[in-house]
């Protein structure tokens, strides 16, 4: 990641801080490099299971022309989190599936981090590009479709 990119991005990320200034002191002095941030201001974060949010994070890597926004993997809780636009309304089903908006915290590591327990899959760009719900929506279809295959359990049709 350019200086200059890393620098966009920490200052767009630690904006939902608090203390800013003390969110980027830990993230480039810090003890532990994490710090928390309120969710619902200028995301929200769509988290779910290691197995589907590790092949969406890759769904919406390969697909051409998509900008995705950022993912944050949590290797010890076996999670992984989708950085949304803020939707006050959303709802979001699914086993696993947790929403996180207004009101909501979430740890995160300094946006250049892609090593240790909590790392980003796909750090932010510092231009505030976020996953759009509609793509995010299809990704977990056809991932969930793809496991069910690979697990032998059928998926039931929305609805039914």
């Amino acid at each position: 990641m350019a200086l200059t990119e890393w620098t966009r991005s920490m200052e767009w990320l630690a904006a939902a801080s608090e203390d800013p200034r003390a969110c980027k002191e830990e993230w480039q002095n810090g003890n532990t490099g994490v710090t928390l941030l309120a969710a619902g201001r200028f995301w929200d974060v769509l988290i779910v299971p290691e197995e589907l949010g590790l092949r969406v994070a890759g769904l919406l890597d390969e697909l051409p022309l998509l900008n995705p926004g950022p993912s944050l993997f949590d290797a010890r809780r076996r999670r992984v989190g989708f950085f949304l636009p803020p939707e006050p309304e959303a709802v979001w089903i699914g086993t696993g599936v947790r929403h996180l908006g207004k009101g909501t915290w979430i740890a995160a590591p300094a946006p250049h981090c892609r090593w240790g327990a909590l790392r980003w899959l796909c750090p932010p760009d510092g231009t505030g590009t976020l996953t759009m719900p509609e793509v995010m929506e299809v990704a977990l279809q056809r991932c969930t479709t793809e496991l069910s295959r690979v697990h032998g359990t059928p998926v039931r049709a929305a609805g039914g």
